[in-house]
């Protein structure tokens, strides 16, 4: 997926979106901050009483003051310490668990035309190690980065408070330690977000290679498998390798310019005390503010390229905050009628997949289907059949006609309101890994126990799922591994029986089932089409010939529509489809 260039340190601004309800902390941490890092500048006032009188008076009174100051001042130091940690620790946690819980919101109300173009293991890249990066950042990073900020700009202005001539001198070695952090550092930026997205290929390649595992295993790819996921996982390793490097220059370079420039101040500042212009506490007290100044600048250039890779994280993550549903509900959503009475229509529908602008995949396409009426969609591969369903769900929307349902475009409806009135059985239907029961009632949350082990009844489910060793509450495995493929079927169609919809959508839902689980799956899909307008998917021509109709489809277009016995008289392709599968030697269904 094309990622538009780096916004750099700015797009770090959305962070204080999200920290923007919880003022109340963010002042609390940042009180500390300032506390923590104001009692520590004040060390250096301490310092200087100590030598100059603690040390060298005869008054032991000076010492114990000055000490007992120090001792209060490490006192607030720890105690502010403790609050800045415990508050910056819960504002990372509470804005990586909102920014998750967003960035998710947002994923799953995008439209499919997304999904089609990108990976999923990269989104999941973006919403684990992103996220966690982010967290490390807010949480510690961002922290460090404002608390030595401040140690620095103080202790400059106490540098020039104690001794004005030592601070310019050490003024001017501040552009020789900027230029390598702004020079290296954009650098350092393009490397984080690039090291990011390697990391995201090696996620994609391992996530889309273990949901696949039994085709791998199947065609014995794993050593072809194993060579393809070690040079992902090299690509990140070699970008991140060279991100290491120049941000160990960038620490290298910073740190020599910052020893060399407090030598050259301690040797300045020897020869004023030695001919008696500055004290020694004077002294002692400036070079305590140079080190502090020095090691904040030094932890500030580290985290600057903390907050650089957590720029190209942030960035990865705003790309999906910001993109929006190409589906979505208008600002006032026609109402349906209540009851559905499941009325279907495709005016002049055409239509072109995103990802196959140049391949129509409805052409003209009308029909109307009328309630409680049974329609059958047949035809090769390729003919649009699915793009019906996919219409009709509005995961995407026509660009020329309009789809119907109960006398309300859908395009001027709020599409969950439409989807609501629907239920797909699919080919292959995705289980949960979850109990059969939590499976069941994604048809509807809100069920009972009884209506699910109703449903189950009625989808011929009870049964095989009484049998499991926990009943309804057993788990299932990942998308339903321990159930057989009619097993699997039979929950689909008990999920819908749940949802109770006014249309139904068959998708193929007993071509890849043997004679036995065909006939059990048959039953459940009689008992739930009665009363409801259904729409079936078929290669298998066995299963659609007692439809009310059958619309024969081919290459986005309609041939024909009648029954069975009137297509195998006017429809060639029905024809020969039937006869393809009906006779003796033609029992391979249409690929």
């Amino acid at each position: 997926m094309d990622r538009p260039k780096s916004k750099r340190l700015g797009v770090l601004r959305r962070v204080f979106v999200f920290l923007a309800p919880y003022w109340t902390r963010v002042a609390l941490a940042l009180l500390a901050l300032v506390g923590t890092a104001a009692a520590t500048l004040s060390i250096g006032r301490g310092l200087t009483a100590l030598i100059d009188g603690g040390f060298s008076g005869d008054d032991t009174s000076t010492l114990n003051q000055t000490l007992m100051f120090l001792m209060v001042l490490g006192i607030v130091t720890a105690i502010g310490s403790c609050f800045r940690f415990y508050f910056m620790t819960w504002l990372g946690e509470r804005f990586v668990a909102d920014l998750r819980d967003a960035v998710f919101q947002r994923i799953l109300k995008l439209d499919l035309s997304f999904f089609e173009v990108t990976r999923t293991g990269e989104i999941l890249s973006r919403l684990t190690t992103d996220t966690t990066l982010l967290q490390s950042v807010v949480g510690s990073s961002m922290s460090m980065a404002l608390r030595n900020a401040i140690m620095m700009v103080g202790g400059v202005a106490m540098m020039f408070v104690t001794n004005p001539k030592l601070a310019a001198l050490s003024l001017i070695l501040v552009p020789v330690v900027v230029a390598p952090v702004l020079i290296l550092g954009r650098r350092v930026r393009k490397l984080s977000k690039d090291s990011q997205d390697r990391v995201a290929d090696v996620g994609a390649f391992a996530e889309e290679s273990l949901n696949a595992i039994m085709t791998v295993q199947a065609f014995t790819h794993e050593d072809r498998d194993q060579k393809k996921f070690g040079e992902e996982v090299a690509n990140a390793f070699s970008t991140a390798l060279v991100r290491a490097r120049l941000r160990s220059l960038l620490n290298a370079v910073v740190t020599i310019v910052v020893f060399f420039g407090i030598g050259a101040v301690v040797w300045v500042g020897g020869i004023d005390l030695v001919a008696g212009r500055i004290t020694g506490g004077e002294l002692g007290a400036f070079l305590f503010y140079a080190v502090i100044v020095s090691f904040s600048a030094g932890i500030v250039s580290e985290v600057y390229g903390d907050l650089q890779r957590a720029a190209g994280a942030m960035e990865r993550l705003v790309e999906l905050l910001e993109t929006e549903p190409a589906i979505r509900a208008p600002e006032v959503p026609v109402r349906f009628i209540d009851p559905s009475v499941g009325r279907v229509a495709f005016d002049d529908v055409s239509f072109h997949y995103p990802s196959r602008p140049d391949t129509a995949a409805l052409k003209d396409f009308s029909l109307t289907i009328e309630p409680g009426e049974t329609v059958a969609l047949v035809g090769p591969s390729g003919a649009g059949k699915s793009t019906v369903f996919q219409l009709l769900l509005r995961f995407y929307d026509p660009e020329t006609g309009r789809v119907v349902l109960d006398d309300v475009d859908i395009r001027t409806a709020d599409p969950m309101e439409v989807r609501s009135r629907l239920a797909l059985v699919p080919q292959d239907p995705f289980l949960f890994g979850d109990s059969a029961e939590a499976n069941i009632l994604y048809g509807d949350p809100t069920a009972s126990p009884e209506a699910v082990r109703a449903a189950a009844r009625d989808a011929v489910a009870d049964e095989f799922i009484q049998n499991l060793p926990n009943g309804y509450a057993s788990y299932l495995g990942e998308k339903g591994i321990r159930l057989s493929g009619g097993q699997r079927q039979r929950m689909s169609i008990a999920r819908a029986i749940l949802r109770n919809p006014s249309v139904l959508l068959l998708d193929e839902a007993t071509s890849a089932l043997d004679a036995e689980n065909e006939r059990l799956v048959q039953d459940a899909l009689h008992r739930l089409m009665q009363g409801r307008t259904t729409l079936v998917i078929a290669h298998r021509l066995a299963t659609v010939v007692k439809a009310d109709r059958i619309v024969v489809m081919n290459e986005g277009r309609i041939e024909a529509i009648g029954t069975h016995q009137q297509l195998l008289t006017d429809s060639p392709l029905y024809a020969r489809l039937a006869e393809l599968q009906f006779s003796e030697n033609g029992r391979a269904a249409v690929a």
